[in-house]
């Protein structure tokens, strides 16, 4: 049951119903309220720039046969469930296009330097 947990947020200055690594950390949280009066939340959109904004703030990365978007989250950032600062530089509607082709070059953006991104620890090429 979700409503006890969202009610304990309502208690707490500033809480934020994602965890801080998530893409929607920053996201703002907005309320709808329903014709009978109950009170919905949900996650504002997420507005991301042009592919092309941030080509100075990213590194080449030639796909490997068999890699997985997670695994470009580890390498880079450390943490697997970064995965979506890359998706999110890429035109995709799905993650898997990212590594589907083996050979293809993709930008994978620079911890903090993608305009909307929430950065990292650094990048490790290797």
């Amino acid at each position: 049951m979700i409503e006890p947990y969202e009610r304990a947020l309502d208690e707490v200055p500033g809480a934020h119903p994602y965890a801080p690594g998530s893409r929607y950390s920053g996201v703002e949280i907005g309320v709808h309220r329903a014709p009978d009066g109950t009170e919905v939340r949900y996650a504002k959109r997420r507005l991301l720039p042009a592919p092309g904004d941030f080509a100075e703030e990213s590194v080449p990365h030639v796909v490997s046969g068999g890699e997985r978007a997670d695994q470009l989250g580890q390498r880079y950032f450390g943490d697997p469930g970064q995965w979506w600062q890359i998706a999110d530089a890429h035109p995709l509607l799905d993650p898997r296009e990212l590594t589907d082709e083996p050979g293809e070059r993709i930008a994978v953006p620079l911890p903090g330097g993608f305009p909307g991104g929430m950065g990292g620890p650094g990048v490790r090429n290797g």
